[in-house]
């Protein structure tokens, strides 16, 4: 009984201190996770502490249901249209993005350590190759960080979507490698099986976690249970729906996450009790999965492979993650500023960690070697890209002003008034609505405001102020019309969309008559959304930019369908213009430059046929 009660305390104090460490990392910039990381290094064996955990059975479960509740909430926070704008590039990212890491990181990797033969080498590139869901979610959900649409939403769903390829090939390689390592005894899994085995992991992985989530979001709405009940109901379903995945063969983080992509965009009653619920046990899920594996470093034995491992560390960040990218996204139009911030946008995190565990469980000599080399590969991801994604999405251009939503919503269950909440909007110094009258749409009703501490009844034409808080009662599919009235910022909106804003069906040709832009001749009957999307070659997103000389048109405003509606003017646009960064041709340009060798190579081309153009 003393040792339950000495775990109890040396548990909750390590979490009780990395709670108490998020308020330090948040000041000095310090990415929270890597802080969890050396949290769990300074408690374990080498450290003040001197906790001893060396279970990697005990750690492989405990990360593996880590990261099951972590996906499951990076599922319910993740939009339904970021899919429509989103779907195949990250999906390509998940896949072939995955693989080109892997197989690249693996030959430097067998090049690097001499430990490590080819295959060996080709499993640590496996266990490396995903982005960290946790990472990306945190870091881009919690920092303020508002990217362009497409950007934003590639990064979500293929932080959340990459690891069932990862783990794929990490199981496959050391079955193959124990097998190997049996004398050949041990049976050899060919070509033809490893595929049958991919195909049926993501089949039954998206069949049931799809299936699933719809039988789920039946449950919670039919079901009448205690309010407590609901949040507790969800997980129960996440966990044994990731749990009878796996166990008939399929891809339970896949699973898992598409089940919580269902409900996050679903109508379901304690819906947002549900989400406070699964926010704290993501936060829990991330400490406790983090504080573990720093237990598990001795830093004595990391010191000699330090070099090595550091090399591959830069290596995949500037050489391999780029190349992964830009030949996953080179059919989808992305400029050389996003494919250049989606490349440093890799972070690994947990999953490597964890996944570096497998081959020390299954027996393979070099398997410490794999933690060791994934926990610096980790570290520096961390710390390097960890600490600059913000200001590099600055400087790319690819930040775009955030509209603040509700401080509160409080769920209320009236028959006369079904599908309303309450919600609470806070009044900032910087709100355009300040000693304002809100402009209020008929089904948003003002019922309270709390005034320098002090309950207000809203009078008709009442005027708002700084420190105000207003609630109303409103339908919940329209808060994000509410959103557009409270959540404005009107020099931040000026600064990044112009200080003139247009329909988006507005003719070219007016333009250019009203502000002189220079509009070209075959685009005079254009309206602004179609010369736009023509300019992409597919829907602009919020945030896209063409330049017409030196006059910016900005993308302010789409509808449901993907439309533009509205578009920004900046008469002085230059400074808008991405900064160049060195990265690979787009498609575009290999489309010419292959022209341009095969045209060299006809016999006797006239010399006014010649293209001059350079090659890049």
């Amino acid at each position: 009984m003393d040792l339950a009660n000495q775990l109890i305390f040396v548990g909750a104090a390590l979490v009780l201190i990395s709670i108490g460490a998020s308020l330090i990392s948040s000041r000095f910039g310090m990415p929270l996770l890597l802080v969890f990381l050396l949290l769990g290094l300074a408690a374990g064996p080498e450290g003040i502490g001197g906790i001893i955990f060396a279970d990697i059975n005990s750690a492989a479960l405990i990360g593996s249901l880590s990261l099951a509740v972590i996906l499951f909430d990076g599922g319910l926070k993740t939009k339904g249209e970021n899919f429509r704008v989103a779907l195949w590039p990250a999906t390509a990212l998940a896949t072939v993005g995955v693989l080109i890491t892997a197989g690249l990181t693996g030959l430097i990797g067998w090049l690097l350590f001499d430990q490590l033969g080819l295959m060996a080498g080709l499993l640590l590139g496996a266990i490396l190759s995903p982005t960290d869901a946790a990472a990306v979610f945190f870091l881009l959900g919690n920092r303020g960080l508002v990217l362009k649409e497409r950007v934003g939403a590639t990064l979500e769903i293929e932080s959340g979507s990459n690891d069932p390829m990862a783990v794929f090939l990490t199981i496959g390689l050391v079955e193959i490698l124990t097998a190997n390592m049996a004398g050949g005894s041990g049976h050899s899994i060919g070509t033809a099986e490893l595929a049958g085995i991919f195909l049926l992991q993501m089949g039954l992985g998206a069949g049931f976690g799809l299936g699933a989530g719809h039988v789920l979001a039946l449950a919670i709405n039919r079901l009448r249970l205690a309010t407590g009940l609901y949040p507790l109901l969800a997980l129960a379903g996440a966990l044994f729906t990731f749990g009878i995945t796996a166990v008939l063969g399929g891809s339970g983080f896949l699973a898992v996450y598409l089940m919580g992509l269902m409900l996050g965009n679903r109508k379901l009653q304690g819906f947002h009790n549900i989400m406070r619920f699964h926010d704290g046990l993501t936060w829990l899920a991330q400490i406790v999965m983090f504080l573990m594996l720093g237990l598990m470093v001795l830093p004595s034995g990391l010191i000699t492979i330090a070099p090595l491992a550091l090399v591959l560390a830069a290596l995949l960040m500037l050489v391999v993650r780029p190349i992964a990218v830009w030949v996953s996204l080179l059919p989808f139009g992305f400029s050389k500023a996003e494919q250049a911030f989606i490349s440093w946008v890799g972070l690994r995190g947990a999953v490597p960690m964890v996944l570096a565990l497998f081959p020390t469980a299954a027996g393979l000599e070099v398997g410490p070697l794999y933690f060791g080399i994934a926990f610096w590969v980790v570290v520096a991801s961390l710390t390097i890209q960890g600490w600059t994604i913000t200001p590099l999405a600055r400087w790319l251009k690819l930040e775009i002003p955030s509209k603040s939503g509700p401080i509160d919503r409080i769920e209320i269950s009236l028959p006369e008034l079904p599908d309303h909440e309450i919600v609470g909007y806070a009044i900032d110094h910087d709100s355009g609505l300040v000693d304002r009258s809100p402009r209020l749409p008929p089904w948003a009703q003002p019922l309270l405001l709390v005034r320098n501490k002090a309950l207000v009844a809203p009078a008709p034409g009442f005027r708002l102020a700084v420190g105000d808080t207003l609630y109303l009662l409103a339908p919940p599919w329209k808060l994000p019309d509410l959103d557009a009235v409270f959540g404005g910022r009107p020099a931040e909106d000026a600064a990044f969309f112009g200080a003139f804003t247009l329909n988006g069906e507005a003719r070219l040709a007016g333009l250019g008559d009203v502000y002189g832009v220079p509009v070209p001749a075959d685009a005079l009957k254009d309206t602004l959304a179609g010369y736009i999307d023509r300019q992409f070659n597919r829907a602009a997103v919020v945030g896209d930019v063409v330049f017409l000389g030196n006059v910016a048109l900005i993308v302010r405003e789409r509808d449901a369908e993907g439309h533009v509606t509205k578009v920004g003017l900046d008469l002085d646009g230059l400074k808008r213009r991405a900064p160049k960064v060195p990265f690979l041709p787009d498609l575009q340009t290999l489309i010419k430059a292959t022209r341009r060798i095969t045209h060299r190579r006809r016999p006797g081309p006239s010399t006014e046929d010649r293209d001059d153009d350079p090659l890049f």
